[in-house]
């Protein structure tokens, strides 16, 4: 069983900035993937970013590129998702995600462990 616990999410003018941090216990696997998944109302659940272990490799969505940064603490297993140039378009419910492995990983279909999700709000 993996519990994946995040934080960070909030209220923030278009422009700003916010890091959501998921913090990761009970992990047994050795190599696996970790990343983002975020929901609008009334829309799918999508892909936003995603980092391997142990390798480190990263994978965003073409919608967030150059705007978000995925990174971690592998000294206190928690992920972060730095996001810059806000954007209304970007107001969604953010959930950290794991999988034993990271083929597939862009659809939910992909993901073994959600977070319990954070609300990020971008106002105009």
């Amino acid at each position: 069983q993996v519990q994946l616990v995040e934080s960070g999410g909030g209220l923030v003018q278009a422009g700003g900035s916010l890091r959501l941090s998921c913090a990761a216990s009970g992990r047994t696997f050795s190599r696996y993937g970790m990343g983002w998944f975020r929901q609008a109302p009334g829309k799918a659940r999508g892909f936003v970013a995603r980092m391997t272990w142990p390798g480190g490799n990263t994978y965003y969505a073409d919608s967030v590129k150059g705007r978000f940064t995925i990174s971690r603490d592998n000294a206190k297993n928690t992920l972060f998702l730095q996001m810059n140039k806000l954007k209304p378009e970007d107001t969604a419910i953010y959930y950290c995600a794991a999988a034993v492995t990271v083929v597939g990983f862009t659809t939910t279909g992909g993901v073994d462990y959600w977070a319990q999700g954070t609300q990020v709000t971008v106002s105009s």
